[in-house]
């Protein structure tokens, strides 16, 4: 499909801005300051007054790519949607949006050029401070709000139709449920890693694990997600005194399982955890994941009661919270393995200045976490096992039986 609509360039924002009602005739300071793959970012900062907005657009490609990798700009509604139905649960999580303009595909909202993403703030040798319980409260809300335990089942079919986002879920099915077990040209390793790439693409027990997750992706639409989360779409910062995060970019956003957003935050706090291991930093293992699933369970719990059809007992409300919690840490560890042989790599492992032994304790820690989720019962056990998966005999690969009854001896 074509779409044609004004593509903004920083002569035009300010424009862009007056067109929408914002800021009169004052003189404005535009600067561009995109940073991820597909979009273009914007800072509009009055003169006067020093006030400042940013102001994001879709492109009909991949900003870093150009026209020949195509890409429906309409991931710019599933954003401002997210957003929306955040803000009406949890606000104090996202940045505001203030402007949504569907014409252009362009998004006006807070700016928040003064924070720092988390997971440069990590690389450094920094702390989370409050960010895990921060996402465990987002995914709480937004999930239960969206669920067939907070929305009606008219509100619900609304909020699938509306909510289709089949382009970038297609991405995610590939790049992170099917590609680092396959041979295919987006797949880099660290030449380090290769014998473990091959005894993963042979595997047969993680591969049928891999379709199960991939499945529960294509057909589990519990509720509405942020779709990418992770510690690059979190913003961390002090203003007036008081910690500010804010998790921002859910173009991916769609109707899917809850334990997704949880599984791919821990998958990249795992490798941070890698990533300090190696530096010699102290690292309590699973920490961050054992903090953000009980802000989570907590918060879950909280919004029970105000379920609209009380024929879910809480005896149901336990199997439901199993079931997510072991759906993320299958998702945890399919966001490992795809970090690190698949084609988008985490910048706390390859800037390391010897990635190898990290990645491949990570590696290690993922594929385990994919073949034990059902069996690992609580943040406690997650924990025995990253460090058992932290001592050298089992990141250099010991050999493993594989078979069926092999793996189900290991669960």
């Amino acid at each position: 499909m074509t779409y044609e609509y004004r593509i903004l360039e920083a002569a035009e924002v300010a424009a862009h801005l007056r067109e929408r009602g914002y800021w009169g005739t004052g003189a404005v300071d535009v600067a561009e300051v995109s940073d991820g793959n597909l979009n273009r970012v914007f800072v509009a900062t009055r003169r006067d007054d020093g006030r400042s907005v940013a102001v994001k657009q879709a492109l009909p490609w991949v900003r870093v790519a150009g026209p020949s990798w195509p890409m429906s700009p309409t991931r710019a509604a599933a954003e401002a949607r997210a957003y929306r139905r955040v803000t009406a649960v949890a606000p104090e999580t996202v940045p505001a949006l203030h402007d949504y303009d569907a014409q252009n595909f362009a998004l006006i909202m807070e700016d928040l050029s003064d924070l720092r993403v988390l997971r440069g703030v990590l690389n450094e040798g920094g702390g989370y401070g409050g960010a895990s319980t921060a996402v465990g409260v987002f995914v709480a809300r937004l999930s239960f709000a969206t669920s067939d335990f907070g929305l009606s089942s008219a509100e619900r079919k609304a909020l699938l139709a509306e909510s289709v986002n089949p382009e970038l879920c297609k991405i995610t099915e590939d790049l992170v449920l099917a590609e680092p077990y396959l041979e295919h040209e987006h797949n880099h390793w660290h030449e380090g890693v290769a014998d473990l790439v091959a005894a993963y693409r042979a595997d047969t027990a993680l591969r049928t694990e891999i379709a199960d997750l991939r499945h529960t992706f294509m057909a589990g639409a519990q509720a509405l997600l942020h779709g990418d989360l992770h510690t690059g779409s979190i913003m961390v910062g002090v203003r007036d005194g008081a910690e500010v995060i804010r998790i921002f970019d859910p173009e991916f956003s769609f109707v899917g399982p809850i334990g997704f957003d949880l599984g791919l935050y821990w998958g990249n706090t795992i490798a941070a955890e890698a990533r300090a291991h190696a530096l010699g930093r102290s690292i309590e293992p699973g920490a961050e994941l054992a903090r953000s699933w009980h802000a989570f369970e907590s918060e879950f719990r909280r919004l029970w009661p105000d379920r609209l059809d009380t024929f879910f007992d809480d005896a149901y409300l336990d199997r439901f919270l199993r079931r997510v919690w072991s759906d993320a840490l299958g998702y945890a560890g399919a966001e490992i393995i795809r970090r690190i042989i698949g084609f988008a790599h985490l910048s706390d492992l390859d800037t390391l200045p010897d990635p190898v032994a990290a990645s491949r304790r990570a590696l290690t820690a993922g594929r385990e976490l994919i073949l034990r989720r059902t069996t690992l019962a609580d943040p406690e056990a997650v924990g025995e096992l990253l460090t058992a998966t932290g001592t050298p005999a089992v990141i250099a690969g010991r050999r493993q039986d594989n078979s069926v009854e092999g793996v189900r001896q290991r669960r």
